[in-house]
Formats: structure tokens, C-alpha cells, sequence
């Protein structure tokens, strides 16, 4: 089999709640999803997904993956699009770094390659241990009784985990946790991410004025040192996600014991294959992790919901259902959120198949 032409799309991705703001003064109305779309001489056809949450997000651009395609697309034509490993060697040979470009090649060809074995990716990623994977729901940067409102809202719809967007005013972050925290019912859990927003001082002082309370404190600040510096007196579970971007860093992690839960975004770490193995890994030093992506549609959220159900029950914190933050699609078909949970598909490859009226003309296009 054969890989006979590469297409990149591009379209923006509108968020339902109108803005989303989130860590130190971010927000985002839209995102810009990069769509790969891989055809083989089989007649199989492969995509992938990489949409950044806000340009720049983790230093990701959703013009990278147009701009790797014009390095790699052509040596990949005519390569096997079922040896995923080789796939993945030949993009990291031809450009170093830059995992979030690579992630969507990556994706297209594990889709590929379980059509051709007549299976779903899961399967191919070591089988259904998680059959419908718990999801949470975040409640953007609001006014405290809009962020009450959504929360009672994604609770009849199932969600019992919940991620409270926080990292701008620290002393206004603090009465949020508390009022978000102190409305959860039994079996309900909340995680206060500041996506790298906090200073470690203004971290230390949200850490010790929400210590009485039972939630996760997510990300506190920009770097692994500056979060481990809080980790070592703040008594709340510690969750790392930007700085989680690969192998070396779950070295760290462990090592350190720096973190109770790894937040593992697929695009972060550079795509499913790599991401396999830094989950394995942690969860090997008995780590749970969190399947997530940076953002994205329908085509994102197929790799998110096989990735966390090929994840053991006891190791899977959590994933969530990206496709329904926005209004519209890059797919059709995929995983199904329904009850709190998300359930991966069962038919062959990634069960996603993109949606061109929606994804419009390609950028860039090569062929064999």
C-alpha cells in the first residue's frame, strides 16, 4: 500500500458559549482547525486533527501544519501509510520538534491502518479497557453566577467532573474555587485550572486560602519548576498539562513526584503514537492521565475518545468531548458523548470521516 496524496484543510471552529476565557487575559471566539487528509493506491483514506486553543497556545500555530506538510508531504508519497513507526521516524527525521504539526499525519495513518486491519483504532492501541471514559466539562473565566448556571446545566447532562477556568486575578481565583467547589455534589470533582496564569507567590497564597478544600489544582504556572515549587507546599492533588509535551518530561515527573495526575493532550505530545507511550509509562508509575487535545472537532475527538479507551478504568481520570464546544464540525461520524461519558467508535480505523462541506478547498495538496 502506497500513500498517493496528501490534502490539508482548514476552517475555523466558532465556540458555542461565544467566548472562551481562560489562564492570565486568553480568550478565543473561534479556532482554526488544520484537517489532514491521506489517500492510499488501497482506497483507504486516513485524516487528522490539530487545532490550537488560540494561536501561539503551547507555542503551537495552526499555520504549522500547512508549513510542515511542505516539508514532509512530499516524502511521504509513496511510503506505507500502515507502518505507523516509520511514518513517525521519516517526520521526525526530516523536522525536529514541532509535534503538534506531525500529530494529524500521525492520526491519519493509525485510521488507515485499522481499516486495513479491520479494526478500531483502540484495538490497535491495546483494546477496549474503558468502555465509555468519563468526561468533565469546563467552565470558562465568567461571572461567578454564569459559571453556576453552566455547571447545574452540564450536570443534567451528565457531567460529574468539572474544570474551573482560573490563572488571572489570583485573589478573585480564590472565592471562584470556593463557590465552585462548595456546589459539587457527592461523587462530583472539580479541577481549578490556571493554565500557567499564576506567578508561584500568588500560587502559594491560592494554594493555602482553598487548602480545606477537596479539588485538583491544575497547572498553576508556566514552567515545570515554577509548578513544582508550589507542588512542594501546596496540599491539594497536583495535575500538570502544558508542561506535560513528552517522554523525557514524564521522566521528570515521576522522578520528582511532582504531579498525582498527567494531563496528556495528543497534539502536545505529538501525536497517538508517542502519546501511547508516555501514557503507558506513567501509568506504569502508577500516574493517572487525562485524554485530551489542545481543541478541535469531530476528527480530534475520534483520537481523544480511542486513546482513553484503550486507557485502563483505574489510571483514566478523565476526557471530554471537544467536538461539542464548537457550533461546527470537521467530521462526520466519530465518537458519541451521551450520559457523561464518551464512547469511542467500534468500526474500523478512527470511524471519522471528514466533512468537505464544511472543510471547504485544501491549502496545500501533493500528489504521487
Amino acid at each position: 500500500m502506497k500513500i498517493t496524496r496528501v490534502r490539508i484543510y482548514q476552517t475555523t471552529l466558532p465556540y458555542v458559549g461565544g467566548a472562551y476565557a481562560w489562564g492570565a487575559g486568553n480568550a478565543i471566539e473561534a479556532a482554526t482547525a488544520s484537517v489532514v487528509v491521506i489517500d492510499s493506491d488501497a482506497g483507504l483514506q486516513g485524516c487528522g486533527e490539530f487545532t490550537p486553543c488560540g494561536e501561539n497556545y503551547m507555542v503551537a500555530h495552526s499555520e504549522g501544519v500547512p508549513a510542515l506538510a511542505r516539508l514532509v508531504a512530499p516524502k511521504l508519497l509513496g511510503e506505507d501509510p500502515r507502518q505507523v513507526g516509520r511514518i513517525e521516524q521519516l517526520m521526525d527525521h526530516l523536522v525536529q520538534g514541532h509535534g503538534y504539526a506531525k500529530a494529524p499525519f500521525d492520526a491519519a495513518c493509525w485510521d488507515i491502518l485499522g481499516q486495513a486491519c479491520d479494526q478500531p483504532v483502540w484495538m490497535l492501541l491495546g483494546g477496549k479497557l474503558t468502555d465509555g471514559a468519563p468526561m468533565y466539562r469546563v467552565a470558562p473565566q465568567k461571572e461567578t453566577d454564569q459559571t453556576i448556571a453552566e455547571m447545574n446545566a452540564y450536570r443534567d447532562q451528565g457531567y460529574r467532573q468539572f474544570q474551573i477556568k482560573v490563572g488571572g486575578d489570583w485573589a478573585s481565583d480564590i472565592d471562584r474555587i470556593h463557590t465552585a467547589v462548595q456546589m459539587l455534589n457527592p461523587g462530583e470533582a472539580a479541577m481549578a485550572d490556571a493554565n500557567q496564569g499564576w506567578r508561584v507567590d500568588n500560587a502559594i497564597r491560592v494554594a493555602r486560602a482553598t487548602k480545606d478544600l477537596d479539588f485538583i489544582l491544575e497547572q498553576p504556572c508556566r514552567t515545570y519548576e515554577e509548578c513544582l515549587q508550589v507542588r512542594r507546599v501546596a496540599e491539594q492533588p497536583m495535575k500538570l498539562d502544558e508542561c506535560v509535551t513528552g517522554m523525557h518530561m514524564a521522566q521528570k515527573i515521576v522522578a520528582d513526584r511532582s504531579a498525582e495526575i498527567c494531563c496528556l493532550k495528543i497534539s502536545n505530545l505529538g501525536g497517538l503514537s508517542k502519546a501511547r507511550r508516555v501514557r503507558d509509562y506513567l501509568i506504569e508509575n502508577r500516574i493517572p492521565v487525562v485524554s485530551e487535545d489542545t481543541w478541535g472537532g469531530e476528527i480530534a475527538t475520534a483520537a481523544v475518545a480511542h486513546f482513553a479507551a484503550s486507557t485502563q478504568p483505574e489510571y483514566l481520570q478523565n476526557t471530554t468531548d471537544l467536538m461539542n464546544y464548537n457550533t461546527r464540525s470537521t467530521g462526520i461520524g466519530g465518537p458519541v458523548a451521551k450520559g457523561g461519558r464518551l464512547f469511542a467508535p467500534d468500526t474500523p480505523g478512527m470511524g471519522v470521516t471528514p466533512d468537505f462541506k464544511n472543510l471547504g478547498t485544501p491549502v496545500e495538496e501533493f500528489t504521487l
